[in-house]
């Protein structure tokens, strides 16, 4: 890329995330917006209750003026690649689409939040609530999609594939699903210090990289804005935290993750980039379905890092190697790419 466009998206990302820490962790504190630990966590995460939650306002608040700042500079300098991308409006609504789904996403999460800190109600929205709205949101955001101009999805090694008639229409409900279960997934994710901000930065730097590759500008702002607010955020939420991301931070995240995989018309590549996302959540519906059968356990705990937690591995440990192993699935999901296929 030949402009500024995407530095100034990761930095003022990060930027702006790292310093509203200082005005917004305080102010949580204020209102007493602390974290309830559920009683059937690990017994050792007792000592984070009332850690100050609904973080995940900092990493909105720094991903959207990283956005707007990066679309400030596309208009200074109308040589810019975002700029003349503006132009092609699948690509466009695309993007836009995306933002709204995540903010919409992190709403929910606010709501639930609230809902847990305010009202006391440890479990926040119930689970109808949560599925109905989950899939309202990501509904809307197809409709998006296909009103914008979409009418194929890349698969790896098949090529692109007619989403408009015949077989090629069951790509919608299983979109929709794919969303849902990925944005619950990410949510699952968060469930010690830094691990999910920690993952999704590796997931947005895999998706730069794509969308750098693939000449998706657009999205490639979108992913260094995202990346930018998870290194901003890592610096307040790693072990010891000083602030949870809430389900306010972590249903955006899921949200936003998701449509970056839709920017690149290849969400395909989701399933390997975020291949943690995917452990943690299988983890938690084999440990359910189990239990319910044979009233016995597989795993020590679920979501698969409390399992590591019980079986001694520290939360920094967890959190590197939960990483790293992120960063292989994002680097296997960029050969198809690099391969063209």
């Amino acid at each position: 890329m030949n402009d500024l466009t995407v530095i100034i998206a990761a930095v003022v990302g990060f930027a702006i995330t790292l310093f509203s820490g200082y005005f917004v962790i305080p102010y949580l504190r204020k209102l007493k917006f602390g974290q309830t630990i559920l009683e059937e966590g690990p017994n050792w995460h007792k000592s984070k209750q009332g850690t100050p939650t609904m973080g995940g306002i900092m990493i909105i608040l720094g991903f959207l003026v990283a956005v707007l700042f990066a679309i400030a500079y596309a208009f200074i300098n109308k040589e810019s690649a975002l700029y003349i991308e503006f132009a092609d409006r699948q690509k466009f609504i695309t993007a836009v689409s995306g933002i709204l789904m995540a903010l919409c996403m992190g709403a929910m999460g606010f709501v639930d939040d609230y809902i847990k800190v305010v009202k006391k109600r440890n479990l926040g929205l119930t689970a109808r609530q949560k599925t109905f709205l989950q899939l309202l949101i990501a509904a809307l955001y197809l409709v998006a999609l296909r009103v914008g101009g979409m009418t194929t999805t890349t698969m790896p090694f098949i090529g692109d594939i007619n989403i408009t008639s015949g077989f090629g229409l069951l790509f919608w409900p299983i979109a929709l699903c794919f969303i849902y279960g990925f944005t619950n997934a990410v949510n699952l994710t968060d469930g010690i210090d830094g691990l999910a901000s920690s993952v999704t930065l590796v997931v947005a730097c895999g998706f730069m990289l794509a969308s750098s590759y693939l000449n998706f500008v657009a999205n490639n702002v979108l992913c260094c804005a995202l990346a930018g607010a998870c290194v901003g955020f890592v610096c307040w939420n790693a072990h010891p935290a000083k602030v949870f991301m809430g389900d306010t931070g972590s249903m955006f995240l899921g949200g936003l993750v998701v449509a970056v995989s839709f920017g690149i018309n290849r969400p395909v590549l989701l399933i390997f980039a975020g291949i943690i996302y995917l452990f943690e959540a299988l983890s938690d519906v084999i440990q359910v379905a189990y239990y319910k059968k044979t009233k016995k356990r597989i795993f020590k705990m679920a979501p698969l890092h409390h399992h590591f937690e019980m079986c001694g591995w520290s939360e920094n440990k967890i959190v590197f190697v939960f990483s790293l192993v992120t960063l292989v699935g994002c680097l296997i999901a960029f050969v198809p790419i690099a391969l063209n296929l």
